[in-house]
């Protein structure tokens, strides 16, 4: 099944990282996205390629580093730097986000090694996209870009691991988990406690004020559970039986969004204020996800005909919300009493329509139509059934479908 190794392969945005980092030195980039989806390997592998010395470090760990952690490597990255010449050397600061007030004492380096000309570059990761932003926009304004690392997408989890289409939906977009497939109760448990129980305790319940934690893991699973369902957060209390609010319910789903792990989508109205009131479409961001909370093995998954067709709904809103979240569109669904459509995916002033099939019999959701007369979206998409084949728009990045 795994004709490759994930060490020997590089997705496709290590070519724009490789660029930037080949350059005079001009910025400090940031690496962000969620857990284990290659940020570190990639930076270990581009530091290989291009020649400089790495020094690599990481402030995972349960309890919080000082700023004086980020300076102590930084002098040591300094001394290389200057022995190196003109080729200089890179430091990569792993997990940044997790030192409180990370983003002065970078300001403050990085300042200073711009004043002497120093050739150090330097790169920092991040596994929770939100808290670094925070930190960047307060401090280092005009002395960063950012490359969001999404989950792996079916092409890469098929170049790298050999994945059919039905592996790709059962075990999802994590390359660490891929070479325990043969194994589905082992990669369960890996998922679920280095993946699912290490992003909510470390990303979220470790950086974020959360009131009430054990509400905040149910609702994680409630959204895994209904994923590619639009439910009210009225709803969403009533199933988790709590007696919260939605004001907190709509934030937590928030803080589960920033740690790539599920989010809710808004419905498409043509105004901004209207689609945030409106109940969420919860998706998840790697249906590994969902897979993993249910228990089901992989032949209970696949054979299953509604369970299948609910991954390969929440299949292409992964790939789809992946693509939003690294900020190369927007995304909604849209529902108007018995007509729904799907998604709907909006890159400036185009937008698409995009109606999911699971199965070449049956009938699809008549929303399109209802949905064309109201918006005029420029394109209206049939993904499976006698529509786009799953795989062909898996393959394709997203904003394929919405330029040609």
């Amino acid at each position: 099944m795994m004709s490759k190794s994930s060490t020997t392969y590089q997705r496709p945005l290590a070519a724009e990282l490789r660029r930037r980092l080949i350059e005079p030195r001009r910025f400090i980039q940031v690496v962000a996205g969620p857990r284990q989806v290659g940020k570190t390997t990639l930076v270990q592998q581009l530091a290989d390629e291009i020649g400089p010395a790495l020094r690599y470090a990481s402030a995972d760990e349960p309890t919080l580093r000082g700023t004086e952690w980020i300076a102590q490597h930084w002098d040591a990255a300094r001394l290389v730097a200057r022995e190196s010449g003109d080729e200089g050397t890179v430091l990569a600061l792993d997990e940044i986000q997790k030192i409180q007030g990370w983003s002065e004492t970078v300001k403050r380096l990085w300042d200073e090694d711009t004043r002497r000309g120093l050739p150090l570059r330097v790169v920092l990761l991040g596994s929770a996209p939100l808290l670094i932003a925070r930190g960047m926009t307060e401090s280092l304004a005009g002395r960063f870009e950012v490359l969001q690392l999404p989950h792996w997408s079916y092409a890469e989890m098929r170049d790298a691991f050999g994945f059919d289409l039905d592996q790709y939906l059962y075990f999802g977009g994590y390359p660490g988990a891929a070479p325990l497939a043969a194994e589905p109760q082992r990669w369960r448990r890996y998922i679920t406690d280095s993946l699912i129980e290490t992003s909510i305790s470390r990303d979220v319940l470790l950086l974020t004020r959360v009131d009430k934690p054990a509400l905040l893991r149910r609702l994680f699973e409630l959204a895994c559970r209904y994923s590619g369902q639009i439910l009210s957060y009225t709803k969403m209390l009533g199933q988790l039986q709590d007696a919260g609010n939605t004001t907190t319910l709509a934030h937590y789903l928030d803080l589960l969004a920033c740690a790539g792990m599920v989010r809710g989508l808004q419905k498409f109205t043509g105004d901004a204020a209207r689609s945030r009131g409106s109940s969420p479409k919860l998706q998840v961001l790697n249906t590994a996800l969902m897979n993993a909370t249910t228990g089901l093995m992989p032949d209970e998954a696949i054979c299953d005909p509604e369970y299948r067709g609910r991954l390969v709904e929440s299949a292409v809103g992964a790939h789809l919300a992946n693509a939003a979240a690294c900020g190369e569109c927007e995304l909604f669904y849209w529902r108007e009493r018995s007509a729904e459509v799907d998604f709907v995916v909006r890159a400036g002033r185009r937008f698409v329509a995009i109606e999911v099939k699971s199965t070449a019999t049956g009938r699809a959701r008549s929303g399109a139509a209802a949905f064309a007369a109201a918006f005029r979206p420029d394109r209206t998409l049939l993904v499976g059934g006698d529509g786009i084949a799953l795989d062909d728009f898996l393959t394709r990045p997203v904003l394929h479908w919405l330029q040609t």
